[in-house]
């Protein structure tokens, strides 16, 4: 599988960073935001803005819709790097009569990643800290936590969240993505200690699987091989410049191949199915900066460059008019990007 390739910029964005789909007045829509004290803006399925969510005050690492709206959404803010984030909090954002409308939701400090969980018609938040405190720049001496919590039936009634520490002790707890599990819902998080699957409640407690002990970074969940069953990718150390793959033997995962190239700085990474294949879209910020797609062919796995010298933080797939596309929060040129795929 050969990808062809076709690029659109679709905004000058200073160090963008979050990307994340939207629906909004019933359609399609992406919402691509700063890490830094600089704009969200929204945009259509085809790459066009459309409006300005906030001018700031940024710092969003994450953004995930309410489910069930129409527009409203949560997000981080103020979370601008490991060294400034004492400040970073979640908000919630909603449409009203043609203005967003943003108001905090909980104040928590360090919050880097987190999601909401459906589960038996409840809804959950995973919020998951990098750190819980530092006295001077790349002071790691204090770990990261996850926090959960079921989020109330009227978010917008909610004076703030009841949050419940379900794991400390997580030195860089840096990556996170959503997966299923038997149908269940569940959040993939990383950190120093490994990479941990965390599935919401039926009736009491979380439950919290270790799925590896290496130093993790970023990782997905995906069927790359087509054996039926997911394997785990990962990027590795923090920030880290190792791409590897571990396959479960029944026993736990274990590592069946890495790539032979170091990616500096590994940052952006999510899950696609293109050409009815699961594959995964890797990016990295220093180096070759490039943006790369992980795919099986010919019984190997193979690693083909979308882009170079772009540097993307985040990377979002989705369909649209049945063709695979990319937003791209290509930070290190400050750049947002589109990208369509044609195998």
């Amino acid at each position: 599988m050969h990808m062809k390739i076709q690029k659109r910029k679709i905004s000058d964005l200073t160090l963008c960073y979050c990307v994340a789909p939207l629906i909004y007045q019933g359609k399609q829509h992406f919402l691509v935001a700063s890490e830094k004290e600089h704009p969200c803006y929204l945009f259509d399925n085809k790459g066009n803005q459309v409006d300005k969510i906030w001018d700031g005050p940024g710092g969003t690492m994450s953004a995930v819709q309410i489910p069930g709206s129409d527009g409203a959404f949560l997000a981080t803010h103020k979370f601008y790097s490991p060294n400034n984030s004492k400040e970073a909090k979640i908000v919630l954002v909603w449409p009203e009569n043609g203005e967003w409308k943003v108001r905090t939701l909980v104040e928590l400090p360090y919050v880097h990643r987190f999601d909401i969980l459906s589960r038996d018609g409840e809804n959950y938040l995973i919020a998951c800290c990098l750190k819980s405190d530092y006295e001077y720049k790349d002071d790691w001496r204090f770990p990261g936590m996850t926090y959960g919590c079921r989020l109330p039936d009227d978010l917008f009634a909610a004076e703030s969240l009841n949050l419940e520490l379900l794991r400390s002790g997580m030195l860089k707890n840096h990556g996170y993505c959503r997966s299923e599990k038997d149908g269940i819902m569940c959040g993939i998080v990383t950190s120093e200690e490994g990479v941990f699957r965390f599935i919401p409640p039926k009736d009491g407690q979380w439950m919290i699987e270790q799925l590896i002990d290496e130093p993790t970074s970023d990782a997905v969940l995906l069927d790359i091989d087509g054996c039926g069953k997911d394997e785990l990718l990962t990027i590795g150390p923090f920030h880290g410049e190792k791409l590897s793959i571990y396959k479960n033997n029944g026993e736990g995962f274990e590592k069946i191949w890495q790539h032979a190239n170091d990616i500096p700085f590994a940052h952006a990474i999510c899950r696609a199915e293109i050409d009815g294949k699961q594959c995964a879209v890797v990016g990295h910020r220093k180096g070759a900066r490039e943006l790369l797609l992980v795919h099986w062919s010919e019984e190997k796995v193979r690693v083909q460059i979308l882009d170079c010298d772009v540097g993307p933080a985040n990377v979002l797939h989705h369909k649209v008019d049945g063709k695979d596309i990319l937003i791209s929060a290509n930070r290190e040129i400050d750049e947002v990007a589109y990208y369509v795929l044609e195998v």
